[in-house]
């Protein structure tokens, strides 16, 4: 599994775009072969800290959204930014065994 970690900062008079043009694509996004799960968050101690986090099944299907037309639309809502994101990506694995716990 990989895990995507992408916080934004958005300009104060932008968040309410931003957050809709997310939100909007959120229900497409999460129907992507191999989306495990696309959540977007906003932080509690700063309303224009926003978070996307998403999980895909195999790095194959994270690269294909990475060329889809969903991240294309996603990628122009950056443009509302006040800095540059921060991209994290994890490799996940559980080991066996672990399911009890």
């Amino acid at each position: 599994m990989i895990l995507v970690i992408i916080r934004m900062k958005v300009l104060s008079e932008k968040h309410m775009e931003l957050s809709q043009t997310i939100t909007s694509l959120s229900g497409s996004i999460r129907m992507e072969k191999g989306c495990k799960r696309f959540d977007f968050c906003e932080s509690i101690e700063d309303k224009n800290q926003l978070f996307l986090l998403q999980e895909w099944d195999t790095k194959e299907s994270l690269m294909i959204h990475l060329k889809s037309e969903h991240f294309k639309v996603l990628r122009g809502a950056m443009n509302l930014l006040k800095e540059p994101c921060e991209r994290v990506f994890h490799t996940v694995f559980h080991p066996a065994g672990m399911e009890e716990i």
